[in-house]
Order: C-alpha cells, then structure tokens, then sequence
C-alpha cells in the first residue's frame, strides 16, 4: 500500500477508535439489505431518552436546555452517541471530539445551575462543523491526506489544532455544544462528498445515492438525526445540495452575512464567486435561531468581509405575520427548465407540489422567463472557478501524491491573467445588472404590483446524484453567480408508481441526455426530493420566513 494511502487509512482508523466500544455496531448492512438507515433503522441502537432529544428540532433543544428541563451533559452525549452510529454507517465524520463536547456541557451546566441563566441563546445546543472550520485539539484536513497533522498543509506554524475560526468562537459564546466536524470531498468542488480518508459519504435515506457535497457530512449527518443543526459552506450549492439530498433545510445567505474570517478554503483569494457559510437544520425555525444568534454577536466587528446588518425583523415579518398573509397576496416565478438541462420526473413533481400548494393559498405564478440565458451564467461561473488552472487543489495533491477523485471539478489549465480576470469580472457584473433588471420587470406580471417575491427553482436536475454521475450543476451555480439568497424546502419522496421514467425524450445536448440516462425509478426510490426558493441579494430574514411559511403549507 501507498504512503498515501496507508496515512488516509490510519487516519480513518484513529477516528473510529474513538467511538467508545458500546457505541460500535458489529454489522453494517449493504444497501441492497437495509437500503434507508434513517427512522426506525439507527433508532433501534438508541434508548427511548436518546430518541426524544435527538428527535427534537434545535429550537426545542434549547428551550428544554435553558430552562433546566434536559441538562447540556445529557443532550451532548446523546447526540455524540447518534452522530457515531451515523459515521459508521454512511462515513459522515472526518473528526471526533466528543469528551471535549462533554466537558463544555457539564461547564454550561454548572453556569446555569450557579447564575440561574443561560449562557447565551444557543445553551447547551449540539452544532456540527464542516471540516473547513478550525477547532482547537482536532485537525483540519478536509480530506487532503497532505494536510493530516499540520495546518492546512504547511508544519510548524504554531496554529496546528490551536486555532480556532472566527464563527467557532462565537458558537462557543452562544453557549453552543460542539462536538464533531463533518466530511467534505477533497477540493471542496464536487456535488458529492468523497476523499482518500473516509471512502464515499452516502445518502442515509437511499444508500443508492449521494448525501451530496461539498458539505455532504453535515447532510448526512443532520439527515440521520445525529445533529439538530450544523453549518456548510456554499460556492456553488454546497449547502444547498446536501440540504435538498437529505430532506433538510438549508440557506445560501449573500456573501458578507456571517462570518467566514478564519476558516480553511480552497482556493482562497477567488473573490469574484465567494464561497459562504450558512446552516442546515431539521426545521426552518433552527436557522433562524442561528443565523439570529451569530447577528447578535455582531461578527462585522471580527470578520472585515461582514456587512454591518443586524437581524431585521421587519422584513421577516413582511412574511411571517399571518394577518398580511390572510390579506396580502405574494407573488413567485417558477423556473422548470433553465433551457441547458432538463430535470428528472420526481424533481418536475415537487415543483408541481409547490406550485400548487402556493395557488391554494392564493398567490400569483408566473413562468421565470429570464433575459440572462443560464448557460451564460453557468459559463461565467466555470471561468472564474478556473482563474488559477487549478493550481491551488493540485498543489494540495502534491503533498501527500495522493490521486483527485474522479468526481472533483478541477482540473490542470492554463492560468488566467489579469485581463482576463478583470473581463470576467465585468461579464459578471453585467449578467447581475441584466438579471436585476429582468426581476424587477416582473412587477408588470406579477399581479400585486411588485416583483416577484422569489423563485420557485431546481436545485439540481435528481433528488440526489448517483456516485460519479453528477453531470449538471446550472441549477445551483446561477445563485452564486448573482450572490442571491436561496432556501432550500424539502417537498416529498420518490415514489417509483408515479415518478416513472420519462417516455420520447428528446434531449438539447450531450449532458441533458446522460442526466436522463442516470434517473432509474427503482434505484431512487425512497429518495428525498426538494426545491429551492431564490430570493434577491442579502434578503436572508424575508427568505428564512418564506421557507416556514412555504415548508409548512407544503407539510400541513
């Protein structure tokens, strides 16, 4: 065996040791046996105490914390437990560190027993990580084998599991549990979660298929309920894949939100596209109290890049007072095809559901007609992804001699010059302005005399990737190119009697075939389908009210 190869397997060994042995499963089934290990499947490795809690979404976690009601110690130890039954059987977890968690809880504990008061809004609440975020005592590797050991590839720099990533310190002063980082594909730039350490992270409602990527850990793992919430990161839908994948929640806030000062990246220094951090929950309501949370620390005076825009709650409101949704009509435009890829029957359907869920209620649709082609946007995107010909992941490669993935979306190119990034830059620029203008437009159809409220949209063109057929990412990527806000609201399951294969296909290019080809109604069967909601720049508190009142009707 390979150095490399043998490092990234001891690596992995390491981490599974430090599951307590009570915790280990002897047997983990293949799909073909036991092919959705969510619900009742990982429930039977649980107490009836460790099922209550970590079936409670994080808003009830913390009302039961603070209150005294469950102690932080019981809650952490719960979720540790779920979180190392999940990593065994989808490989979710790239670091463990769960008697540090431990210990914290018993500190919040002892807070509120001694001051007769949370330590802050997030007491005693579990939080995964993405293993982009530095955590003191644990490495971040993000499964490079090259950066094992050391601080994002470089020894002896002093910061080697000693350093901690801006949004870290203020979970920790929320009063936050954290008590594990989640798995990631090496370069970050990839639909689907995959290194040389953990193997492949699959989907736990559907083993068939991907939990996603780039934060596929944190789907997988919120998906199988071993966290309440956890937080991903997003240059090109890597919240919101994972989100949709797995039936959750998830938001793509703008760039300048909430802070991402301190955390590792790939290609660090891109800053035409920025990659954002943003979270993943069970319910809608668990973001907002996270994204409120970390607004009240007020990350702007810490992370040069946030904005100083504190949590606004009348634009949530404009949504979530019931009074203006009895008498006020909202208005949205559907996008069913972007005009490069069409989507898979149990995609087609859940727009549907949405679609007419929001007629029900009384609001307008309109067909999303943009004047921007997405091919462009998609194109805008592939260029400025490529500015350093891949230097930087390849570099990273280099380290250890470890082989890329197949599935990773860099590869070896010519280097873009300054012109080159500087025209780039303007293309952008003027797809934003276009686009702008073209929303706005919609105020003459919209029907309430404003533009469209937001988008019904794709996510991606299957309810979740199958392993290395993740052919099409312009239904994700078009949001980061206009730094727009987006939600992601789980819809349904697939169900393979009524989402059947579709007959007389004719596809529009190479990629919109092969991404027909790979939809097989047996093997998705039981998936999770989902949308998401597009909304304008920096509307993240109008859009979080969107998804609960959305998801809600969808679900009610």
């Amino acid at each position: 065996m390979s150095d490399w190869k043998q490092k990234g397997k001891d690596k992995a060994e390491s981490v599974l040791a430090l599951i307590p042995k009570e915790w280990r499963l002897e047997k983990i089934p293949s799909a073909e046996e036991q092919r959705d290990v969510t619900g009742p499947y990982i429930q039977q490795f649980l107490s009836k105490e460790e099922i209550a809690i970590t079936e409670t979404d994080a808003v009830g976690i913390v009302t039961k914390t603070t209150a005294g009601t469950w102690s932080a110690v019981e809650v952490a130890k719960a979720f540790c437990h779920r979180a190392a039954l999940a990593h065994q059987l989808v490989n979710c977890l790239h670091e463990i560190f769960f008697d540090a968690a431990i210990e914290d809880a018993e500190r919040a504990d002892k807070y509120l027993a001694e001051h007769k008061k949370p330590i802050g809004p997030l007491h005693g609440l579990p939080v995964s990580l993405k293993d982009q975020f530095h955590v003191k005592g644990v490495d971040t590797h993000m499964g490079y084998v090259g950066w094992i050991g050391n601080f994002q590839g470089k020894k002896d720099t002093g910061k080697e599991k000693n350093y901690e990533s801006e949004m870290v310190k203020e979970l920790r002063s929320l009063g936050a549990t954290l008590y594990c980082k989640t798995a990631v594909p090496h370069t970050l730039m990839c639909g689907e979660t995959i290194n040389n350490i953990i193997g492949y992270c699959w989907n736990p409602k559907n083993r068939n298929l991907s939990s996603g990527g780039s934060s596929g850990g944190e789907g997988a793992l919120i998906g199988l309920r071993g966290s309440p919430v956890g937080f991903g990161t997003d240059i090109g839908g890597s919240i919101r894949i994972p989100a949709a994948f797995n039936g959750l929640y998830g938001i793509r806030p703008s760039a300048g939100r909430l802070p991402y000062e301190g955390m590792a990246n790939s290609m660090d220094g891109q800053n035409s596209i920025l990659s954002v951090v943003g979270p993943l929950a069970t319910t809608p309501g668990a973001l907002k109290l996270l994204f409120q949370g970390l607004l009240s620390t007020q990350p702007w005076l810490h992370d040069p890049l946030v904005l100083e825009l504190p949590w606004r709650d009348d634009a949530e409101r404009a949504i979530s007072d019931p009074l203006r949704r009895f008498t006020e009509q909202l208005s949205f435009g559907v996008m069913r095809h972007d005009g490069a890829c069409a989507v898979t029957p149990p995609v087609a359907r859940a727009i549907d559901i949405t679609v007419h869920t929001l007629q029900k209620l009384g609001h307008n649709i309109i067909e999303w007609k943009p004047t921007v082609p997405h091919a462009k946007i998609t194109n805008i995107c592939t260029k400025i992804w490529s500015f350093d010909g891949g230097a930087d992941c390849i570099d990273d490669f280099e380290l250890s001699g470890e082989e890329a993935a197949p599935q990773c979306l860099i590869q070896k190119m010519p280097q873009a010059n300054a012109s080159d990034i500087m025209a780039a830059n303007i293309e952008q620029r003027e797809a934003q302005k276009e686009y702008m203008e073209y929303w706005n437009s919609t105020a003459e159809q919209s029907g309430t005399g404003r533009p469209v409220d937001a988008v019904i949209a794709p996510l991606s063109p299957w309810p979740a990737a199958r392993p290395e057929k993740y052919t099409y990412y312009g239904y994700s990527v078009w949001v980061n190119v206009l730094d727009y806000t987006a939600v992601v609201i789980p819809v349904t399951t697939v169900d393979k009697s009524v989402d059947k294969k579709m007959e007389d296909f004719k596809a529009l290019n190479e990629t919109d075939q092969k991404t027909h080809d790979s939809y097989d109604p047996e093997i998705y069967d039981g998936a999770h389908v989902s949308v998401q909601l597009v909304g304008r720049r920096l509307q993240e508190e109008k859009m979080l009210a969107l998804a609960k009142y959305v998801g809600e009707a969808i679900h009610a």
